[in-house]
């Protein structure tokens, strides 16, 4: 494997990225506005319209560019288009002016500088709620400023052809008239819709407080991360006390409503959380902690219960956030101690051990691995994380895992992170492993699973379940696989193979590949260990209890339903 640092490439790759996607932006607001400027200045001065031609073109083309970028980029070039409607019109002016063009450029002008009233009602209608009783259907977001843009953007073409040619006015005239009119309405539509949701806010206090919420479930994460959320669901609605979840953005919103049919508030101001405390709440689970969370944190008369999307030794988790979470429910005593071994002082009082309820379908191992003649192995990789001392996937040694795995006879069941997609390099390294397996299963019949059958059809437990082994890194992952007792590999990316069981104390119980530095060490002997004598068997028992709480398995899930009800 080639040798690499992943911390310092990904890293490389996000700026890229981000300076690649902020040039984008300035484009509109410079660029293209200084093109139509030189257009409009050179048809001013120029005695022919060839002169002006050249800038026009340009800054038409560079306007087309912004709207493939995007429709909002798009809606802001709105000085850019003024100005080369201004240069159509004085280009007519030079060939005797057509007075249709001269109302058509009008026209379409007025049609441009309605455009920024179609963007502040774009950005004023949102939804208020969904699935909540007596306050009616959510308003549409029904403007629409990338299809205004275009349409207008037509109509400055439009305007901008017939006076370098000798097209008759009447067709720009004809084409601006149909853009004002399509901008009109689509003001209107915003409006409409606008007011509506002003009128679900004014009743949104008194729905709730109707509809008698014992708690509330606050949630603000990026797009794509709904698996935080989605793990707790089944168990919140089985504590059989109505609940809603409150959101802070519209992407976060959509994810919502389609996972659950509570009720689902989104308020994405500080100003706006009043309306959503009705006198009935009793508490506010958290899933992760964000930071807006300290928003509904300030109501002292609710309980403030943070539940964690998963438990592991990554530096994430004994962040000193936690501190201000009234509760911490956690999965067993070795959370607790995460945070004292890493010099956060928490009271002993602050922490309730509720165990994983989500791995009380997981199926335990029911004898060795080295009686299984062909183990099906599960290839979890964590993903890079937003900082670099959070950094611990081993995607970028992926494929040289699966590709011994493989030569073992082993089938793989390949289910990274979801924000592995995040890093382009981490999507290459994920397609590359998804090769290797297509290619194999067509050649050699093995029954690897991988892609949307993996990622989407199967849940983690699923997962779980279909594998008798797993490779894996620092993650919750481990944790959750721990309770099923089968033997699992851990990959050291961010810290020294030698160092990495004092690191992370959860890879006691793994046998260790190192990949510190971008080099893969000791991966025959770890495969060797974990599908062979498995001399940690009876260390992983043990480990169990500590990190996943010493609970019957018969009442493992009743544990955190016990536990909640208390506050509620």
């Amino acid at each position: 494997m080639t040798a690499a640092k992943p911390g310092r490439s990904r890293l490389s790759g996000r700026l890229a990225e981000a300076r690649t996607s902020a040039a984008g932006a300035r484009l509109p607001a410079l660029t293209v506005e200084l093109a139509a400027l030189a257009a409009l200045l050179l048809a001013a001065v120029g005695d022919s319209r060839l002169w002006a031609l050249a800038p026009a073109v340009v800054a038409v083309g560079l306007l087309a560019r912004t709207w493939r970028a995007g429709p909002v980029v798009a809606g802001s070039s709105v000085v850019a288009r003024v100005l080369l409607l201004a240069c159509a019109y004085l280009l007519g002016a030079v060939r005797g002016l057509d007075p249709t063009l001269a109302v058509g450029v009008a026209v379409a002008s007025l049609a441009v500088l309605i455009e920024p009233l179609v963007a502040a009602m774009y950005e004023a209608v949102y939804p208020v709620a969904a699935n909540l009783p007596g306050l009616g259907s959510q308003p549409e977001r029904s403007p629409n400023p990338g299809r205004v843009a275009l349409v207008n953007g037509a109509a400055v073409l439009v305007a901008l052809v017939c006076a370098f040619t000798d097209l008759s006015g009447g067709i720009a005239l004809a084409v601006a008239a149909v853009a004002l009119g399509f901008t009109g309405f689509t003001a209107l539509q915003g409006l409409r819709a606008f007011r509506a949701r002003r009128g679900q806010e004014r009743k949104l206090l008194a729905a709730l407080t109707a509809y008698e919420p014992a708690f509330v479930v606050h949630w603000n994460a990026p797009a794509g991360t709904a698996y935080q959320l989605a793990m707790w669901l089944p168990y919140l609605e089985r504590l059989g006390r109505k609940f809603f979840v409150l959101v802070r953005n519209q992407t976060n919103f959509d994810e919502v409503v389609a996972l659950t049919k509570v009720p689902v508030v989104m308020r994405m101001g500080l100003n706006q959380l009043d309306d959503v405390i009705a006198p009935s709440l009793r508490a506010a689970f958290y899933v992760n902690t964000a930071t807006v969370n300290n928003h509904v944190i300030r109501y002292t008369n609710l309980k403030h219960i943070q539940l964690n999307h998963g438990d592991s030794d990554k530096v994430p988790s004994h962040n000193p956030v936690f501190r201000i979470y009234d509760k911490n429910f956690v999965a067993g005593q070795a959370a607790i101690d995460r945070f004292a071994a890493n010099g956060v002082s928490m009271p002993a009082e602050m922490f309730t051990i509720v165990g994983r309820p989500q791995v009380e379908n997981v199926e335990i191992a029911t004898g060795p691995i080295a009686s299984i003649a062909n183990p099906r192995v599960l290839y979890a990789p964590t993903w890079a994380g937003f900082y670099a001392d959070s950094n611990y996937s081993s995607l970028l040694a992926g494929y040289d895992i699966v590709k011994a795995l493989v030569a073992r006879g082993c089938s793989v069941v390949f289910r990274p992170h979801p924000y592995s997609k995040r890093s382009v390099e981490l999507t290459r390294e994920c397609e590359r492993i998804r090769t290797l397996l297509a290619d194999d299963r067509r050649t050699n019949g093995r029954p690897h699973v991988f892609g949307a059958e993996a990622e989407v059809a199967m849940t983690v437990a699923d997962c779980f379940n279909a594998s008798d082994a797993m490779v894996s890194d620092v993650s919750s992952v481990v944790a959750d696989y721990l309770y099923s007792e089968k033997p699992f590999v851990m990959v050291a990316v961010s810290t020294p193979a030698a160092q990495f069981a004092e690191a992370f104390p959860l890879a006691r119980a793994a046998y260790v590949i190192d990949a510190h530095g971008g080099r893969v060490q000791g991966l025959d002997a770890a495969l060797d260990d974990l599908l062979g004598s498995d001399p940690l068997a009876a260390t992983r028992r043990d480990l169990k209890k500590y990190y996943l709480g010493d609970i019957p398995a018969d009442r493992y899930a009743q544990r955190f339903l016990d536990e909640a009800g208390r506050y509620l």
